[in-house]
């Protein structure tokens, strides 16, 4: 992988996890002086990490200039791979099947922002 595409990722993964972040501080603000539900909760935290992997997909696209599904999948991978062991390492449980679906979703947003952003940076730079 050249160096271009090294830093379009980890620009990529910024713009993911800042979102992610950002988005829990939120709604941990939300839970803590509203009365939301948790089946709202779960809704909001599935949108929510569709449009920051669709987010950090485009940046990363955008920043590459080639090989969006190649940088948008990469992205979506390391988004689940950084999931599935903190889920594992720390809590000693798997994916379950719907979480395994819901990884599926994010690996295809993730790939889908990658191929969309380096359509919008234009020529692809030597």
């Amino acid at each position: 992988m050249q160096k271009n595409q090294f830093i379009a990722l980890l620009y990529g993964w910024i713009v993911v996890f800042g979102i992610i972040l950002i988005s829990s501080f939120v709604l941990a603000l939300i839970l803590n002086f509203t009365s939301f539900e948790r089946p709202g909760l779960e809704w909001a935290t599935l949108i929510i990490g569709l449009v920051a992997l669709f987010s950090g997909g485009i940046t990363a696209g955008i920043k590459g200039k080639a090989k969006g599904w190649m940088i948008g999948g990469t992205i979506g991978l390391g988004f689940s791979l950084i999931i599935f062991l903190v889920q594992y390492l720390g809590y000693q449980q798997g994916f379950s099947l719907e979480q395994s679906l819901y990884h599926l979703a994010y690996l295809a947003v993730a790939l889908l922002g990658g191929i969309i952003g380096v359509n919008v940076a234009g020529e692809p730079s030597e």
